[in-house]
């Protein structure tokens, strides 16, 4: 069975398989996963030990197998969510800093959020499209094709537009379009840069290539820039029986300033990444298990030769 398939039956078998054994699975898988050590969880573990540099191998190995479970239960949560009702999905989230994006949105205003490979993203868009505005996403072309197309259909049937990220596509313009067609949210996973003309920036005392994306937008379109922080939290009592599952999401909204109007282009963006990314870096540093960081993300881990030829396209952002 090829990977396409296989997102399709679980997907299809999720919704209605019970909630408590679909998320004892993905136990079992997170551990076996993490038990045999591979290149995933090996590249896990270097991030996470830029986050905590102080954590001894054993304290590492602990933290990367919370890190690994983080990560599962968000494709269980995936596998699983067409079959929740909208009461269950409000109660498993709530929002920090909610008022500010309600009163950009109520200005008209669409706001661009950077994300980062935090807690569940999915859910987090399935709950803002029934509570705040409509949800526009970038998805990351996925190959086998089948697979692609199972994450599509996963993320349109909870009610989010997706505009996918094709090479050679003018993938920046469909977005200014976004941006400018009036109140909603466009959300751009951005900790992890996908095009090679990416932002170089500081996260945890080292050099990481992540997303020119949300600042570019901001400073091109005008629009709004704030950061979502999403991490996981334990439910209890009646919110737990209301949510019908041990766990939620919290979803912290957070304004970035725009830079100085009178500074270069390039720089403006550079300093508004920055700052999204310093800001999402409290949230990593907090809660360093819901980071599901398992791809190269700092300079020091890219291929090099790669890394110095975009270094030296004048077409990219970073310098």
């Amino acid at each position: 069975m090829n990977a396409g398939r296989a997102f399709a039956a679980a997907w299809r078998l999720g919704r209605r398989a019970p909630e408590p054994l679909v998320r004892a699975l993905t136990v079992v898988v997170a551990d076996v996963a993490w038990l045999r050590h591979g290149g995933g969880v090996r590249r896990l573990e270097a991030n996470l030990a830029r986050v905590r540099p102080g954590l001894d191998r054993k304290a590492l190995r602990r933290l990367s197998r919370a890190g690994m479970r983080s990560y599962l239960r968000y494709y269980g949560e995936a596998f699983t969510i067409a079959g929740r009702s909208p009461e269950q999905i409000a109660a498993r989230v709530t929002v920090g800093n909610r008022d500010a994006l309600v009163a950009l949105l109520d200005e008209g205003k669409h706001v661009v959020l950077a994300l980062g490979h935090l807690g569940n993203w999915d859910l987090a868009g399935a709950w803002a499209t029934r509570h705040l505005a409509p949800v526009t996403a970038v998805a990351e072309r996925l190959r086998p094709e089948e697979l692609y197309e199972e994450f599509l259909a996963f993320r349109e049937g909870i009610g989010l537009r997706i505009i996918p990220l094709t090479r050679g596509g003018d993938v920046f313009r469909q977005l200014v379009r976004v941006v400018r067609s009036g109140p909603g949210l466009l959300t751009l996973v951005s900790d992890r840069d996908l095009t090679a003309k990416g932002v170089e920036v500081d996260l945890f005392g080292h050099r990481a290539r992540v997303a020119a994306g949300p600042a570019a937008l901001a400073v091109t379109t005008g629009a709004p820039l704030m950061l979502a922080a999403i991490t996981y939290e334990r439910l209890s009592g009646e919110r737990r029986r209301a949510a019908g599952s041990p766990w939620g999401i919290h979803i912290r909204f957070s304004p970035v300033p725009p830079p100085p109007a009178g500074l270069p282009t390039r720089e403006r963006i550079r300093l508004m990444t920055q700052a999204w990314v310093d800001d999402l870096a409290t949230t990593i540093a907090a809660h360093p298990e819901d980071w599901h960081m398992l791809q190269r993300v700092f300079v020091d881990d890219l291929d090099q030769a790669r890394y110095a030829a975009t270094v030296g396209d004048d077409r990219g952002v970073a310098r």
